[in-house]
């Protein structure tokens, strides 16, 4: 079993650490390097953290737009891909995805009610879901609704694409042990 996460964001931070202790190998992947030419990696997952589309943390947007073909390669191989709020408010946010994601921003706290035949549902696993922080909420007509509000707002969706799975969330918190040890690891690695 190969636990392996590359995770897009412009320095390492404590996030990092985390997925580290879950016994995960986990690299940085700048914006630098993932506009590079030359870059290459492989992985089990991807991550995109909370806040990518604001200005203020992160200038990772730009270059997710960039290589949206690289990531569609990458899903569509077998990989995992694992998507954050954006943090802004930006709907098209989620437009460097091989699939339809519209967001609306707003930071509050959530009753969520999750799908209980669904394997990403773990990502909350250990969490109080009458209470939990979202930055905002997502509207999709391709993405498969796993968890939403009291009133109907999604907050994490998942989307099949070739042979690999995107799973965007909302939830400001970070995801679970369980649910990482899950998703970031696999059998093989798929090339980036």
């Amino acid at each position: 079993m190969i636990c392996k996460a590359g995770i897009l964001w412009d320095t390492p931070q404590i996030f990092h650490r985390f997925v580290q202790d879950c016994g995960i190998t986990c690299e940085v992947i700048t914006p630098h390097f993932l506009a590079a030419p030359f870059f290459r990696g492989s992985y089990v997952a991807l991550i995109v953290p909370t806040g990518f589309a604001n200005r203020k943390y992160s200038v990772l947007l730009p270059v997710l737009r960039a290589k949206k073909d690289r990531i569609e390669s990458f899903l569509e191989r077998g990989g995992r891909l694992l998507v954050f709020g954006a943090a802004e408010v930006k709907a098209d946010a989620y437009d460097w995805l091989p699939f339809d994601v519209r967001y609306s921003h707003g930071y509050q706290e959530r009753k969520v009610s999750l799908s209980t035949d669904s394997s990403v549902c773990s990502l909350l696993e250990g969490y109080d879901c009458s209470t939990i922080p979202c930055d905002g909420t997502f509207c999709s007509d391709q993405g498969k609704i796993e968890g939403s509000t009291d009133k109907g707002e999604a907050i994490l969706l998942t989307h099949r694409v070739g042979e690999g799975i995107a799973v965007i969330t909302s939830v400001h918190e970070y995801p679970s042990r369980k649910f990482l040890r899950e998703f970031c690891c696999g059998e093989n690695e798929v090339a980036f």
